[in-house]
This record gives C-alpha cells, sequence and structure tokens, in this order.
C-alpha cells in the first residue's frame, strides 16, 4: 500500500530502505525500554520529568493518527497524490505506523508508572497540562471544520502537525531539569543513545527513497516526519552532552540500583536507626548502687 501511486526503479535502493526503515523502527521501539526498566528497577521516577511524558503521549497518540490515516486510507492516498503528484509514493511506511502504535502503548506504561512508584515533589506543570488540552481542542476544531468538505489530507496534516510542535516542545523540560539539577540521574541515556540512531536511520530511509523517484517530495510531502527526526537528533545531542560531559555521574563506586532516591532512603533508615539507638535505658545495679547509660 505505501507503494500505490508510483514504484520502485532500483530493487537493491527498494530492499535498503526497507532495512533503513525496520532499524529506525527497532531503535526507536526499543529506546522506550530502558527508562521503563529503569523505573522498575528503582521503584522510582525522580529525575524523569512529568512534563516530557504527557507530551510524548499527546505526540504519539497525534502521529499514529497521521501514520494509520495515510498509510491505510485511500480516501487520504488520492488527496495526496492530487496534491503531490500521481507518481510519488506516500511517505508513510509500515515501519511507520508500527512504530506509532508501539510508542503509544509504552509511554501511556510510563505514565502508568509515575502514578505508582515514588515520584517525590515532583508533579506535572500547569503549563503542560494546558499546552495538550489547547493541542486537543485545536485537532477537535481541525475535525469539524474538516469532516463536511471531506478535506482528509488537511485533516490529518492538523494531526501531523501537533505531532511536530509537541516534538519541539517536549524534550525542553527534561533538558531543563538535567540543567537545574545539575544531573541527569533517573533520566535513562540509554533512551536516548537508541533515538538518535533511530533519528538517523529514518533521514537515511528518506534519502534512499527520494534518490530512488529522483525527487525530493518525500521530505517537504511529509514535514512532520523530516522534523520528528531533525528536533530529536538535536535534543539527543544535547543530552548526551549533558550526560556524558556536563553532568557525568560521580556515583561510580555505588552498586548499579544504589541511585539518588535509593541513597535517601538508606540515610533516612540509618537516622532512624540512630534514633532508636540514643533512647538510653537506665540499669540501677543495685549490688553497686550505680547508675549506668546503655546505649
Amino acid at each position: 500500500m505505501a507503494g500505490q501511486g508510483s514504484s520502485w526503479n532500483s530493487t537493491p535502493l527498494q530492499v535498503l530502505h526497507d532495512v533503513l526503515g525496520w532499524i529506525a523502527f527497532a531503535s526507536w521501539s526499543i529506546s522506550f525500554y530502558p527508562q521503563v526498566i529503569l523505573n522498575f528497577r528503582r521503584k522510582s521516577v525522580v529525575g524523569l520529568n512529568f512534563d516530557f511524558v504527557v507530551l510524548n503521549l499527546t505526540k504519539h497518540s497525534s502521529y499514529l493518527i497521521y501514520n494509520a490515516s495515510v498509510f491505510f486510507s485511500s480516501a487520504v492516498q488520492r488527496q495526496y497524490h492530487q496534491k503531490f503528484g500521481f507518481d510519488q509514493m506516500i511517505p508513510v511506511a509500515a515501519n511507520d505506523v508500527a512504530f506509532s502504535i508501539h510508542a503509544v502503548l509504552l509511554t501511556a506504561i510510563t505514565l502508568f508508572q509515575i502514578a505508582i512508584y515514588e515520584r517525590g515533589h515532583q508533579k506535572i506543570s500547569r503549563t503542560a497540562t494546558a499546552i495538550v488540552i489547547v493541542a486537543w481542542l485545536a485537532a477537535a476544531v481541525c475535525v469539524f471544520v474538516a469532516v463536511p468538505h471531506h478535506k482528509w489530507l488537511w485533516l490529518v496534516s492538523c494531526f501531523n502537525t501537533v505531532q511536530v510542535v509537541m516534538t519541539v516542545i517536549k524534550y525542553i523540560p527534561q533538558a531543563v531539569m538535567n540543567f537545574k539539577r545539575k544531573s541527569t540521574i533517573g533520566w535513562s541515556i540509554g533512551n536516548i543513545l537508541l533515538d538518535l540512531l533511530g533519528g538517523v536511520t529514518n533521514y537515511a530511509q528518506m534519502a534512499v527513497q527520494s534518490i530512488d523517484q529522483k525527487s525530493w517530495v518525500n521530505f517537504y510531502g511529509n514535514i512532520g516526519k523530516t522534523l520528528l527526526s531533525l528536533v530529536s537528533i538535536f535534543f539527543d545531542i544535547l543530552f548526551i552532552l549533558q550526560h556524558y560531559v556536563l553532568y557525568p555521574s560521580k556515583e561510580k563506586a555505588l552498586p548499579p540500583k544504589l541511585d539518588a532516591v535509593s541513597k535517601e532512603r538508606i540515610l533516612k533508615s540509618s537516622e532512624n536507626a540512630h534514633s532508636d539507638n540514643v533512647r538510653h535505658k537506665f540499669i540501677f545495679e543495685h549490688s553497686s548502687g550505680t547508675l549506668h547509660f546503655q546505649h
């Protein structure tokens, strides 16, 4: 279905395109797991910015609507070809749809972890809540405008615009939080490294298709996918700098599972134990008539 309206000129390029696409899918999909596993092991989400997760869920939900619509809807595909040419391939592949479904599921699981695990004093900000509400209200308005006129391509492009905006702003709260804490503890670098690999291979996949078709419509015909990779790569590099250069972990001598939250709990336990020990027990020895303090 992804090739409707055009065909590949080179079989090797088609194979390379598919391989790069599924590498991007695997990298981006697996990138969700290091954070989920880290949260599970620590039984804590301290260090993970909640605004990032909420904005990310909105981003991936809107992106899923766009990808699924373009890939499965013949009406959307027809309007796409009418706009960009019937000799052009649609800009969404099967791996894009698979990634979006998986991303929504894993982001929802992360949000559930926020609800059940230790989160300290962190909470979702009013700003992030307002942004999410405005985004979905805007999408609802687009639905009411598009349906009477059957402007399906324009409608799904609105959802694509929502995901682009969310992509641009979703990383900012986490980057700022890392800066304020001068630490990346609680924020998985494995997520970032895999995300970077996915972004690079995604661009490579789009470039291969453009080379085969001798057209760059693939890039500006799906501006959401183009900006998704560009913005992701930029912030991935920023997070890598924060983790390895600006705020490297100083806890190398500690066991892997002994993070900031674990240390805080141990200190509290130690303080409680010390308080119990300092409660002196008076022992009066009748034989000597002396009074001793037992610690």
